[in-house]
């Protein structure tokens, strides 16, 4: 439990108060999940909802012929505000999170989370913060589909994807690209060697190098 507490400290102290920390400690279960686990499925009814400690979550719609689309990625620090709707209400989780890489997440039960709610000014401000956070990115995700050409969404895809994973190197398959923006593997090839001819990338065995 000392090292689950010492992740609580490290990601969300500037966020939230000692004494909060110390009980989500207590009540939260920690769980650990491999690259491409599911951790929320979309129809689930959620009981909890997850604090990510370590890793990165990428959260996904489905259409009804099991077409993927990406909305947004959560980093260490992050709650997913779709699944905070979920547990309000009583509907059906309408996303699924997958582990974007390795990752350490607190779940939080939801009767703890409404408490909190209630009578926790920092846990409050965290999730209203939360909640505007994700949806003006959800309004990104709409304005790329709606006013993007699919070469500049997926410059922006990778750029987003550089900036999670803190490095300029992205380790990715062409086919996991593709799935990710809802379009075919022959497309994103093409256009990432049009990136590369424009020397904004640089294009190598599963990875690409942002220049």
């Amino acid at each position: 439990m000392g090292m689950d507490k010492n992740l609580l400290l490290q990601k969300f102290a500037q966020t939230l108060d000692s004494a909060l920390i110390t009980e989500i400690s207590e009540k939260g279960i920690f769980k650990s999940f491999k690259k491409d686990d599911i951790i929320i499925d979309i129809h689930q009814t959620l009981k909890f909802i997850p604090l990510l400690l370590t890793g990165d979550i990428k959260i996904i719609r489905e259409d009804s012929d099991g077409n993927e689309l990406l909305i947004y990625f959560l980093e260490a620090g992050d709650t997913c505000t779709m699944s905070l709707t979920c547990c309000l209400g009583t509907t059906k989780s309408k996303i699924r999170a997958v582990a974007e890489k390795d990752s350490t997440l607190v779940m939080i039960p939801v009767e703890n989370m409404q408490k909190w709610f209630h009578n926790n000014e920092s846990w409050r401000n965290f999730i209203l913060q939360s909640y505007q956070i994700r949806f003006d990115e959800m309004l990104e995700a709409i304005d790329s589909l709606a006013f993007m050409k699919m070469d500049e969404r997926l410059y922006k895809y990778l750029k987003n994807m550089a900036m999670v994973d803190g490095t300029k190197t992205i380790s990715i398959k062409h086919q996991d690209i593709a799935e990710d923006l809802n379009t075919s593997r022959v497309v994103v090839s093409r256009l990432l060697k049009k990136l590369e001819n424009e020397n904004k990338i640089e294009l190598g065995r599963n990875k690409i190098v942002m220049i």
